[in-house]
């Protein structure tokens, strides 16, 4: 019969068995119309089991659950021809080569090519995503997973298991394994700070042992001193229960997060790649009915309708007959009484008895109604492709051309057209042809963007991220589509992903940058998807990919954030990171807005965490080593038992979310932190010097009482002794008490660390962007703690013993005074940065202003009038006061030259409709607004 097949042609799939005519894919798989032999079958099935079983064992290694392999060869049992006969055997034994039947109602259980017959209606939406069924014609290609919603036909397997389109997806969803950018960053902070320790550290040993010649205990008490307070302990359950606590907030919001690190990618997402049908648009066929095209003088729109509803199914409905239906009655004005479905069905049918309906047929490509009206006349309607009614009603001369110009019109706006005729049958009976038909007008379907799509596009856009329409429909369609939610209409064809785009100016521009500067992609399939997120990737983007199909799934696992949108089906769920539970994008930007939040109390921690630990080294080493002094480790660890479980508080914080997208920027975090940081530790320094060596806080001088003349204090003197004292804070000197010189220590540096959180968490002046109650509370109950203890305590072990109220009070003058330059510096860090630090303290949301809102409607306002000066995609000149992301600004420039242009456009038929009425237009003040 057949030779054997090549194991290497099969693995490597070196034949295009998709395109190849027919007759050659019997050639290349060496069979025949008669279908395999028994033995060939089992001996195939032999040589592709190996192949499955090979790649099973591969893709388990990686944890791909062995279930979803079977399932894409298995679908329940099929016709197939064996040994010239047909049988009903199980999908699990189809090789290529084999003939199977495919009839109504049939899951296709492999990727195949149709033989000769009529063709097929297709439901490839578990594939592709869209919802209306395709026209199969001999020859043609189905897929494995795919559903046959009408006709039957012959086809031969050219593919099956993971080697089938379903199962290339499979493939791609499990070769992809991102590393988070969470990960990275908290590698990069840990290794900074364990860096920091080591050379503090380092520097201690060199100089207290080899130089100081001190003590071992000593030595190894300053360095757990180093040891316990450096190391952010905290760091990992901060972060994790910040965003834990987040997560549970996007699930109120409808978001279900199931890999929390998703929520610090989407606060950086710059770009959302967004699937087209059910998540833009309503996945509902709808009538436009603006723009239907009457025919005959003196009927409305409404009759048109009627006509064309007569001429539809009122049970068991397609897209098409559910849409025109749908379109005789509004949901609002319907009575409790009667349901939707019921209502707009007596309404197809109102006033007439039905005598013969003929369904849809591919040869026909119409359907029609005869009935009978109130009169007992007999009529027909009929509607379907345009085509054929045209063709059907015989249409020559200038309603021809009109005809096919409204048709032109609606396919190059991405409508799908519906002819609508009529006739009267006077002979009154089924079989007669009746009188000429009357062409009656052509209707324009569309899926209908959803009612919140346009304002979600457009807050997007406010907030930095651009969202790219990727649709597996056609190009005009998708155009149609973008123009009507504003999003601009620079869509290209997938073709110009594998760079064999035949138009010359797309082939001109590098790939990279057409997919960056693109508003979307039309006709696309998942190896586009996955394509167009990796090459997004590859250009410092982070990219979310929104999904509901088989057909998103590697493209949602490739992404930095994989969003199932509601209703997805199982692939797309499990292969996502976020998971939504109401439809449409607006559920999206809220979760930007809440991650960009968590992200920012997250953000706020880190650089917290750094400063301490550069304090804390530098701090404690410095006065290690310039005066010996050897600082208690149980009192650090005090330190942070109380800071770190206060700090806890900032993941319910009350922050801003930033206006753009937010990411690790690690320069920042560790300029800042070390800036900071080392400014704490001087002070802290400082702090030391002026208690142990000058008498800054104590009583600096005094007056004999005899003789006048000024002596230095000393403890002997006597109340009688004194004539005046000279004081700062007039508290007792506590140099000589290594004990109260480590609470006086341990307090300054509890105050100032913790205080440092309000410095880290405001863009602004901290003592205008109030934090959260919860947060002040922790640090005020916090800081309680350590003023008790270092007053009272009296820990021999710990090495330290009370300093009493007065040098507490002083000591929490000290700290607040030394704690005001801190916002000064940070300004100072930004403006080193980014040169705008000073933006952030003057025109910042928070800093100086009253007004409602922080002025958003005044900023909004103005954004609108600069939006009106563009001309084309030109730049207004007015100052844009804050950073923008530049792939989304030029996106929003592009959706406002679309609005502007619709505007226009409107102008224009305003116009001439009036000029038509005899109306004079140059009396009508010309203002428009958008």
């Amino acid at each position: 019969m057949a030779s054997d097949i090549s194991f290497e042609d099969l693995k490597n799939e070196n034949v295009d068995l998709e395109h190849i005519p027919v007759e050659e894919v019997f050639k290349q798989l060496k069979c025949t119309k008669e279908g395999l032999t028994s033995a060939e079958g089992e001996k195939r099935l032999q040589i592709f089991e190996f192949i499955y079983k090979l790649r099973n064992s591969e893709l388990s290694l990686k944890g791909f659950p062995e279930n979803c392999f079977k399932f894409l060869n298995f679908h329940g049992h099929k016709r197939v021809l064996r040994d010239g006969k047909w049988s009903e055997e199980e999908a699990a034994i189809l090789v290529p080569g084999d003939l199977i039947s495919i009839k109504l109602g049939d899951i296709v259980p492999a990727d195949a090519r149709l033989l000769e017959g009529d063709p097929l209606k297709i439901d490839q939406s578990a594939l592709t995503g869209e919802s209306l069924p395709v026209t199969k014609n001999p020859g043609s290609e189905v897929f494995s997973g795919s559903t046959c919603k009408q006709g039957e036909i012959e086809a031969v397997v050219i593919a099956t298991g993971v080697h089938t389109f379903f199962g290339k997806a499979a493939h791609l969803v499990d070769s992809t394994n991102n590393v988070g950018h969470f990960q990275k960053v908290l590698t990069a902070i840990g290794n900074f700070c364990i860096c920091s320790i080591a050379l503090g550290m380092l520097i201690e040993i060199i100089v207290m042992y080899p130089i100081q010649q001190r003590s071992y205990r000593e030595g190894i008490d300053n360095l757990l001193v180093l040891l316990i307070g450096g190391i952010p302990i905290a760091m990992p359950t901060v972060l994790s229960v910040t965003m834990a606590i987040g997560s549970h907030r996007l699930s109120q919001q409808g978001a279900i997060t199931k890999r929390m690190t998703a929520i610090e990618e989407m606060a950086g997402m710059d770009v959302l790649c967004s699937d087209k049908t059910g998540t833009l648009t309503l996945n509902k066929l709808t009538v436009d009915k603006n723009l239907i095209e009457v025919f005959p003088t003196g009927m409305d729109k409404d009759t048109l309708v009627l006509y064309a509803a007569r001429a539809s199914r009122t049970e068991n409905q397609d897209a098409i007959d559910a849409s025109i239906v749908g379109m005789l009655s509004d949901p609002k004005e319907i009575g409790l009484s009667l349901s939707m479905l019921s209502f707009v069905a007596s309404q197809a049918r109102a006033g007439i008895d039905e005598v013969h309906f003929l369904p849809f047929n591919p040869v026909d490509k119409r359907t029609a109604i005869t009935y009978i009206d109130a009169q007992g006349n007999w009529h027909r309607s009929s509607k379907g492709a345009p085509e054929q009614i045209i063709e059907l009603c015989g249409l020559k001369g200038e309603i021809l051309k009109k005809a096919h110009k409204v048709i032109d019109e609606y396919a190059n706006r991405g409508l799908r057209s519906l002819g609508v005729s009529r006739q009267t049958v006077s002979e009154k009976s089924k079989e007669n042809e009746g009188d000429p038909w009357e062409f009656l007008g052509l209707l324009p379907l569309f899926d209908p963007p959803r009612h919140d799509s346009a304002e979600t596009i457009r807050r997007a856009l406010d907030l930095g991220v651009n969202v790219k329409m990727i649709t597996g429909d056609q190009l005009a369609i998708g155009k149609e589509t973008g123009r009507r939610l504003g999003m601009g209409t620079n869509m290209y064809p997938s073709s110009s992903l594998l760079g064999d785009c035949k138009d010359p100016t797309i082939a001109s521009i590098p790939i990279d940058e057409l997919i960056e500067k693109a508003d979307g992609f039309a006709g696309v399939f998942p190896e586009h998807k996955y394509e167009i997120v990796k090459r997004l990737q590859d250009r410092k983007h982070i990219c979310g990919m929104t999904g509901d199909g088989v057909n998103d799934a590697p493209a949602l696992k490739k992404a930095d954030i994989g969003i199932a949108v509601a209703d997805a089906t199982d692939a797309a769920r499990s292969a996502s990171d976020i998971v939504l539970t109401e439809p449409g994008l607006s559920v999206i930007v809220s979760a930007v807005l809440t991650s960009r939040a968590i992200f920012q109390r997250m953000k706020n921690y880190t650089i917290y965490a750094v400063s301490i630990t550069i304090r804390i080294v530098f701090g404690f080493m410095l006065v290690a080593l310039i005066w010996k002094f050897d600082f208690s480790p149980f009192m650090v660890l005090v330190i942070a038992i109380l800071n770190d479980g206060t700090i806890m508080t900032i993941s319910k914080d009350r922050v801003k979310p930033s206006p753009l997208p937010d990411s690790w920027k690690l320069k920042e975090i560790f300029a800042t932190g070390i800036v900071l940081g080392a400014y704490m530790a001087i002070i802290t320094v400082v702090f030391f010097f002026l208690v142990h060596d000058t008498d800054f806080f104590t009583v600096s001088a005094i007056h004999y009482s005899n003789n006048r003349q000024l002596i230095t204090y000393n403890s002997d003197m006597t109340y009688h002794d004194v004539f005046s004292l000279q004081r700062t804070f007039g508290v007792k000197p506590i140099a000589d008490s290594e004990e109260q010189l480590n609470s006086a220590l341990y307090l300054q540096v509890s105050i100032i660390s913790q205080a440092l959180i309000f410095v880290t968490r405001s863009r602004s002046w901290s003592y205008v962007e109030l934090p959260g109650i919860l947060l002040i509370t922790a640090f005020f109950a916090a800081q309680l703690v350590a003023t008790v203890i270092a007053v009272y305590a009296h820990w021999d072990f710990a090495r330290i013993n009370g300093v009493g109220w007065g040098w507490a009070g002083a000591i929490w003058v000290f700290s607040i005074v030394t704690y005001i330059p801190l916002d000064i510096l940070k300004f100072l860090i930004r403006l080193g940065l980014s040169g705008k630090a000073w933006d952030n303290m003057l025109e910042n949301k928070t800093a100086f202003t009253t007004k409602k809102d922080y002025g958003k409607g005044e900023r909004e306002a103005q954004w609108a009038m600069n939006q009106r000066t563009l001309h084309g995609l030109q730049v207004g000149e007015t100052k844009v006061n804050h950073e923008q992301s530049e792939i989304a600004e030029q996106a929003r420039r592009r959706a406002e030259a679309a609005r502007l242009k619709e505007l226009h456009t409107l102008k224009g038929h305003v116009e001439s409709v009036m000029k038509l009425k005899g109306i004079d237009i140059d009396t009508i003040q010309q203002h428009y607004t958008l």
